[in-house]
C-alpha cells in the first residue's frame, strides 16, 4: 500500500467521525428543545379535577329531544261565523301548556263548532287521495320554496292537465296540515302531482313520460318549486303491469233481445224504452240510470240512426264500472225479462241461441268471481279508482 492510499484512508476516517459527531450534537440539541417546550409550568385545564372551568369556557347546552309518548296538542279548527265557545272549566285559556303538562294531563276536548269544519277537511283529504292515487298514478312530489296561494298557481297548473290521453292532477298540503285539491283561497306548503299510469286503451309510454317531465319542470319553475322525478324505467314497468290488469279485467257482458215476429219500428221502441225507465243520452245511447247520476247498463238498437226498424236489441253491462252492491247484471236481466213481455221477444246470446235460466245463473256466478278478483287487487268495481282506469 502506498503512502497516498494510507493518507486517503485516514482522511476518509476523520471525515466520517466528524459527520457522526455532528449528527449526535444536532440530535442532542433537538431533544433539549423538545423537553423545554413540554416542561412548561402552565396547567392543563382539561386535566384538572375539582376546579371550576375558566370564565370563557362555554357550558354545554342541554337539548331536549321530542317525545312521542306525550299526548298530542289539540289543534283548534277555524270556525266561520260560529259564536265563541266558552272555555273548558279548570283549563287555562291563554297560557301555553308545558311539555310535562301535556304528557301528564289529557288533552281538552275539541270545541263542538269545529266538527263541521273537520268533516269538510276529511272530505277534501279523501278527494285528494282519489285525484293522486299511489296505486294507479306516478307520484311527482314538488318542494315549494315558500308557501303559495292557490290563486297564484292554479292558472299555471291548468297548462298541464293531460299527457297523451293520461290525466295529470295536483294536490297541495294546506297550512292546516291536510292534503286537498288545490283551490282558490288555499295556502299550501307542499305539492304532489300524479299522472295516471294506464287507461283502458294504453299504458303510459316513454314518449309521454318524457313530455311530462319537460312540461313539469316548466310548471315548477313558474311556481317556484323543485320537482322530484321518478326513474323512467321503474315507471314504465309499473305502467305496463297496471295496463295488463286493466286489459285482463275489461269485461263487458251483453244479453240480446230478438223479435219473435216482424222487426220493431224505432218509433215504437222509443215509447217502450221510455216506459221501461231508459234515458236517451245526447249521443243517442239509451242508458238505465242508477239514481246517483250514473247508469247501470246501456241499450243499443244495433242499427244506424237512418234505419227505421231493427230486429234485435242489445243490453250491455260495463262490469268493472258498476259496484257489486248495485247488482248490475241482475238489474239488466230483470229489464230484459220485462222487455220480453212488452215487445214479444226472446233473450238470446250473440249466436241467437236462447239463454236459459241456468245459463243466466252461471253468468251471474262468474260476475261475482270477477268482483272478488277486483277486490283482491284493491280496485273494487264501481270505485273511483276503477272508474278512472276503465273510463
Amino acid at each position: 500500500m502506498t503512502d497516498l492510499q494510507i493518507t486517503l484512508f485516514g482522511a476518509g476516517g476523520v471525515f466520517i467521525v466528524g459527520v457522526f459527531s455532528y449528527n449526535k450534537w444536532q440530535e442532542y440539541k433537538a431533544k433539549k428543545s423538545v423537553e423545554r417546550a413540554f416542561s412548561t409550568d402552565h396547567d392543563d385545564v382539561l386535566m384538572r379535577e375539582g376546579e371550576a372551568p375558566a370564565a370563557d369556557a362555554q357550558e354545554p347546552v342541554l337539548r331536549q329531544e321530542p317525545r312521542f309518548d306525550a299526548a298530542p296538542a289539540v289543534k283548534a279548527e277555524p270556525s266561520f261565523g260560529a259564536p265563541p265557545t266558552a272555555p273548558v272549566p279548570d283549563a287555562p285559556v291563554h297560557a301555553e301548556p308545558s311539555l310535562s303538562d301535556v304528557a301528564a294531563e289529557p288533552a281538552p276536548p275539541v270545541a263542538a263548532p269545529a266538527a263541521p269544519v273537520r268533516e269538510d277537511v276529511s272530505a277534501a283529504s279523501e278527494q285528494a287521495t282519489c285525484l293522486v292515487d299511489p296505486l294507479i298514478d306516478c307520484l311527482l312530489p314538488l318542494s315549494l320554496e315558500a308557501p303559495v296561494r292557490g290563486d297564484k298557481i292554479l292558472p299555471v297548473l291548468q297548462t298541464l292537465r293531460l299527457v297523451g290521453n293520461k290525466p295529470v292532477h295536483f294536490i297541495g298540503l294546506h297550512v292546516n296540515g291536510d292534503w286537498e285539491p288545490i283551490t282558490h283561497g288555499g295556502v299550501y306548503t307542499k305539492m304532489q302531482g300524479g299522472v295516471q299510469l294506464a287507461s283502458r286503451s294504453t299504458a303510459l309510454n316513454e314518449l309521454e313520460y318524457s313530455e311530462l317531465v319537460t312540461r313539469l319542470r316548466g310548471v315548477a319553475d313558474d311556481i317556484g318549486a323543485e320537482p322530484e322525478v321518478p326513474d323512467m324505467m321503474e315507471v314504465m314497468a309499473e305502467a305496463r303491469n297496471l295496463h295488463r290488469f286493466v286489459a285482463g279485467h275489461d269485461a263487458q257482458l251483453g244479453v240480446n233481445l230478438h223479435t219473435n215476429g216482424a222487426p220493431w219500428a224505432i218509433s215504437t221502441l222509443l215509447v217502450a224504452l221510455e216506459k221501461q225507465g231508459f234515458d236517451v243520452r245526447p249521443d243517442g245511447r239509451f242508458v238505465m240510470p242508477d239514481g246517483d247520476g250514473g247508469y247501470l247498463f246501456s241499450l243499443s238498437t244495433n242499427v244506424t240512426l237512418a234505419e227505421e226498424t231493427t230486429p234485435r236489441l242489445t243490453l250491455l253491462l260495463d262490469v268493472p264500472c258498476v259496484a257489486p252492491a248495485r247488482d248490475g247484471f241482475g238489474a239488466m236481466v230483470a229489464c230484459a225479462r220485462a222487455l220480453v213481455g212488452r215487445l214479444d221477444a226472446t233473450i238470446v246470446d250473440d249466436y241467437n241461441q236462447a239463454l236459459s235460466e241456468a245459463a243466466l245463473a252461471e253468468i251471474a256466478g262468474q260476475v261475482q268471481e270477477f268482483y272478488q278478483e277486483m277486490d283482491a287487487a284493491d280496485i273494487p268495481a264501481g270505485s273511483t279508482r276503477a272508474l278512472r282506469l276503465f273510463s
